[in-house]
């Protein structure tokens, strides 16, 4: 996982579009986190998304710090 500036996303953006492809990356935009995601499909069709899908902040930092803590604990 990695986190990067919008700024940092848009000065060098094809480091990060490549590195999408195998890792998951995010772009932090102020109060916002965008997740970027790496698909081969052509045809994708995008449907409404329902607010229920969202994840706050705090809950997103709360599912990291517990992955993090997953991935120590099993070392």
């Amino acid at each position: 996982m990695t986190l990067v500036s919008s700024k940092e996303f848009v000065s060098h953006q094809k480091r990060y579009f490549d590195l999408a492809v195998n890792e998951d990356l995010f772009i932090k935009n102020g109060k916002h986190i965008f997740h970027l995601v790496y698909t081969m499909d052509d045809d994708i069709i995008v449907d409404e998304v329902d607010n229920d899908e969202y994840v706050t902040k705090n809950e997103l930092l709360a599912g990291i710090y517990e992955d993090i803590n997953k991935f120590y604990a099993s070392k």
